[in-house]
């Protein structure tokens, strides 16, 4: 691979082997391409969790007041937008937080792909057996003769925590021996929790692909072991879709209209792709070029960013331009991106940035201040994104947006915060003060 040929092709990268903030636009958005799912590929995905509804409920006792379903709240943030505008810069419209923060059962985003991969894994085995249909009431899941079908297999997974959790969770109160292999910049709290849950947590001095390597190695030597593939699995990916179509009512409850005339913008943190990938791919699939979704990722570890401005996906790595990977947004940690994920998002992406790690503690404590929602460092990453599309007038242009901006939505997606101990989130609290 020759980089300096890089860099020549693509000036950009310059800036990103400094670690300096960049705003990238796709050229290739909007081109037609030819995507491996569908949009009845995420009917699948909705149905199989509303089959899976009940035993949520029965399971997780939190969950009785969404009858199992797992969703988050859409919160317009009027008090963050001033504080944005100040700090980043003036942006028209409408602010809003889509709060994945504060998913129930793990508290993240990934409480929607994870969950849905064992909850999947779960159905097949037991459809396999003989013991479940799509007509019976699957809260007779929560017994246990289903747990000690399913202590006879495994799950592995490999994370720098919030799938970690979700998997672990979900895995352990199924009955599955589950094993969480995590990387260095996994928080100890992370850990600590899924031991207590019931998963066994394997550490690791080393970044995100070592776990993920580790637990792919597990699952290899195990025929009764599956593996959730964070860098591939198309579950996982399916089960973040579903995200999209429950938007859409949410959207119409805040009267917000999504047309040519009123864009939608929906700003994502990223790490290796998968659950920001699922979500502008069913945002894309329902919406089209009404909608702009962007990713939002650390100057030290943009791996996403990178994957697309080469065209080479998960063959460049960040330490190929000679970035470390390492930053406190620890769910964003990842050196290489999704292959999966990259080629989707080929066509389907609008653009990408990168954010210091140092904004993102000013950004979760002017949150909690102005608007009482505390969220964890990483999920804080996209909240430059508004104002970056506000003076880009590169973008304004080649989307011909210049007088629909007053009209437009801009969803900020927090994507995890509320299990964090309240120790530890007052020492985020602190530092962004």
């Amino acid at each position: 691979m020759d980089i300096k040929k890089l860099m020549v092709a693509n000036p950009i990268i310059d800036k990103m082997t400094e670690c300096r903030e960049i705003f990238w636009i796709n050229p290739k958005a909007g081109a037609e391409a030819s995507l491996p799912f569908g949009m009845s590929d995420i009917e699948d995905a909705e149905k199989r969790l509303a089959r899976f509804a009940p035993y949520i409920a029965s399971a997780f006792p939190e969950t009785a007041k969404s009858g199992g379903i797992i969703e988050s709240n859409l919160v317009e943030i009027e008090k963050m937008k001033p504080f944005l505008e100040h700090y980043c810069g003036k942006f028209d419209g409408r602010l809003f937080l889509k709060c994945d923060s504060h998913l129930p059962i793990s508290g993240s985003i990934k409480a929607r792909g994870g969950i849905y991969e064992v909850l999947k894994l779960a159905e097949t085995i037991a459809t396999e057996k003989g013991l479940l249909s799509p007509d019976d009431d699957y809260s007779k899941l929560n017994s246990d003769k289903f747990r000690e079908l399913f202590s006879r297999y495994s799950v592995a997974v490999g994370s720098t925590g919030n799938l970690g959790l979700s998997i672990g969770i979900i895995s352990a109160k199924l009955g599955f021996n589950v094993t969480v292999h995590m990387s260095a910049d996994a928080r100890q709290w992370k850990k600590d929790l899924l031991r207590s849950k019931g998963a066994t947590v394997i550490e690791y001095p080393d970044d995100y692909q070592k776990a993920v390597a580790e637990g792919r190695k597990e699952a290899a030597s195990d025929p009764m072991c599956h593996f959730v593939d964070d860098e591939g699995s198309q579950d996982l990916f399916l089960g973040y879709s579903v995200a999209a179509k429950r938007l859409i009512p949410q959207l119409k409850n805040a009267d917000i209209t999504v047309d040519k005339d009123h864009p939608l913008f929906v700003y994502i943190p990223c790490g290796v792709g998968g659950a920001p990938g699922g979500v502008a791919f069913g945002l894309k699939e329902i919406l089209g070029d009404n909608v702009h979704v962007l990713f939002a990722e650390p100057t030290h570890a943009p791996c996403m960013t990178l994957g697309l401005i080469t065209g080479l996906h998960d063959g460049i790595a960040v330490r190929d331009i000679g970035l470390d990977g390492i930053t406190d947004a620890d769910g964003l940690a990842v050196g290489r991106p999704s292959r999966l994920v990259g080629t989707i998002m080929d066509t389907l992406l609008d653009g990408c940035y990168t954010i210091d790690d140092t904004r993102l503690y000013k950004f979760l404590a002017q949150l909690a201040d102005r608007e009482k929602i505390y969220i964890e460092p990483s999920a804080c990453a996209s909240f430059t994104g508004p104002s970056l599309i506000a003076s880009s007038e590169d973008y304004i242009k080649v989307h011909d947006l210049k007088d629909k901006m007053a009209d437009s939505t801009h969803i900020l997606w927090a994507t995890g915060g509320s299990m964090v101990p309240d120790e530890e989130m007052k020492l985020y609290y602190e530092r962004g003060k």
